[in-house]
């Protein structure tokens, strides 16, 4: 997922933290100081998924005024939502699976693209169409840490981001594991945190899951 924007023409997305919260953000007035709490906490790159109506101004609204933040969009699952992402600001884009027309709107976009696997063969498509960043979804019931060092033998050209279900208990196991750069979570949003608009404990919990670096 190498994006311009990253650190350096030749970085990461994924590599910018060891977590990339999955936010879902119902009230739109609630996304800047959400991004601004996860950034001041050490996890400047942000998935706000395609869930809610509020979904694409959230991202606009990051965008113009987070500058520190990398949003990207989540739930990408039609060329038109990778349209209407990239329009709205998003700096990257992530999938929960693919099919050959989503793959390539997402390649065609112009910035950087996480499409979802759960199974080898899925990753073998991928790096066959030159692609070696994926999600790995949903990691918890798809098999998990087991599945994903099994997968390090033969496939190590493969990095991954695993998502779903992952909590504070079980991320540094995944980020032990050669072939995973960072880990998507939702853990350091507490819906009665962001539902009280307790910023300060976001920020708090952002910073302790950036501190699980490799």
């Amino acid at each position: 997922m190498t994006s311009s924007s990253s650190p350096s023409p030749h970085a990461s997305v994924l590599d910018l933290a060891p977590v990339v919260p999955v936010v879902v953000v119902a009230d739109v007035s609630d996304a800047v100081p959400l991004a601004r709490a996860l950034v001041a906490g050490g996890l400047p790159a942000i998935e706000v998924t395609l869930r809610t109506p509020a979904a694409l101004d959230a991202i606009r609204a990051i965008a113009a005024e987070v500058p520190d933040a990398v949003v990207g969009a989540g739930t990408i699952l039609t060329p038109e939502h990778v349209a209407g992402a990239v329009a709205a600001g998003a700096r990257f884009l992530v999938s929960p699976g693919w099919t050959d027309g989503l793959l390539d709107a997402m390649k065609a976009s112009g910035v950087p693209f996480l499409p979802g696997v759960s199974t080898t063969s899925e990753v073998v498509a991928l790096l066959e169409r030159g692609v070696r960043e994926m999600k790995f979804f949903p990691a918890q019931a798809a098999g998990g840490t087991a599945y994903l060092k099994s997968l390090a033998g033969p496939l190590p050209q493969a990095r991954f981001c695993p998502t779903g279900g992952i909590g504070p208990e079980c991320a540094a196991d995944y980020l032990a594991l050669p072939n995973v750069v960072c880990v998507g979570g939702s853990w350091m949003l507490p819906a009665d945190a962001v539902a009280a608009r307790d910023w300060r404990r976001v920020e708090d919990l952002a910073r302790a899951a950036s501190a699980l670096r490799r």
